[in-house]
């Protein structure tokens, strides 16, 4: 008796969970010879307003948390990445066409680079904060703060090392995040929520969209409660209207000099590019205390 196979649907990963797109579309994703490989949803603008208030309140959970809690957290998404390598290597290889030693690479690059910014959490605030001298009787203190809610267009050609790259650097200060997956590699951003909903990491922090980028990525850029856009899978084209329409709220818009290569040591240029640099002043001089302690 020949066994039936039943294909797949994937589903939006909003809040923690994985709910079907409210449209009730879906559209087909393809490997690389261009044979049906799943059913991917095809997000809405209502399934991407929806993505934006979960990673608000994902933000405001993530924000209270340690920098050690956060690396913790990062690390986890590592570890349970490492648990699933074989499963990410062959969806890569039917996704991309890539050979098993390429695919090999991008996972144990992708899971490489969730440790290096696990690392990063606790030492954001003395590599990028800083005592200031002034020339009055205070002392100044500047210290990295996220910024909030960050839109990120995911990239194509790395379906996973690509995305796990700009995501990371987002979460790592605190921000959440709502990424429109690659429109052709839907297959392993869903397959990577997976990971994340098993990895401790808050609900709304990390929110993937599916569907067509040139659909949704106008309201993303749009919307009044996204603090900033990472623009590293727009085309030049879509990147200037994308631009044009993040200048009406005043978003911080991140794009990439040239082509991104991935592979290369990341540098810190993504994690400036969610930051807000907090500046304290407070005036110098005896503070005497009731018990007599002078400060």
């Amino acid at each position: 008796m020949s066994h039936l196979a039943v294909s797949k649907t994937y589903k939006l990963f909003i809040g923690g969970a994985f709910p079907r797109s409210e449209s009730g579309r879906t559209y087909p994703a393809r490997d690389n010879k261009g044979d049906f490989m799943a059913n991917a949803a095809l997000g809405s603008r209502k399934d991407l307003r929806d993505a934006v208030v979960a990673a608000r309140k994902g933000y405001t959970a993530w924000s209270k948390a340690t920098a050690y809690n956060r690396g913790q957290v990062i690390y986890r998404i590592a570890e349970m990445l490492e648990g699933r390598r074989t499963e990410f290597v062959e969806l890569i290889i039917i996704s991309t066409g890539a050979s098993t030693k390429i695919a090999t690479a991008e996972i144990d690059g992708a899971i490489d680079r969730l440790v290096h910014y696990a690392g990063w959490t606790d030492k954001l605030a003395a590599v990028l904060g800083s005592s200031n001298p002034v020339s009055s009787p205070h002392f100044s203190y500047s210290t990295p703060e996220p910024t909030g809610v960050v839109g990120i267009l995911a990239p194509s050609g790395s379906p996973l090392l690509g995305l796990i790259s700009v995501v990371a650097a987002a979460i790592t200060k605190s921000n959440a995040c709502v990424v429109i997956a690659a429109e052709q590699d839907p297959c392993v951003a869903i397959t990577f929520a997976e990971v994340v909903a098993t990895s401790d990491v808050p609900a709304g922090v990390i929110n993937i969209l599916t569907g067509r980028t040139a659909e949704l990525s106008p309201h993303l850029a749009a919307h009044a409660d996204v603090n900033a856009l990472d623009l590293t899978g727009a085309d030049t084209e879509l990147r200037k209207s994308l631009e044009e329409a993040a200048a009406e709220t005043v978003k911080r818009v991140y794009v990439p000099k040239g082509v991104p290569d991935f592979v290369a040591a990341p540098g810190t240029a993504r994690l400036r590019a969610f930051l807000e640099i907090k500046t304290v002043w407070h005036p110098t001089g005896a503070l005497s205390l009731s018990g007599g302690t002078t400060y």
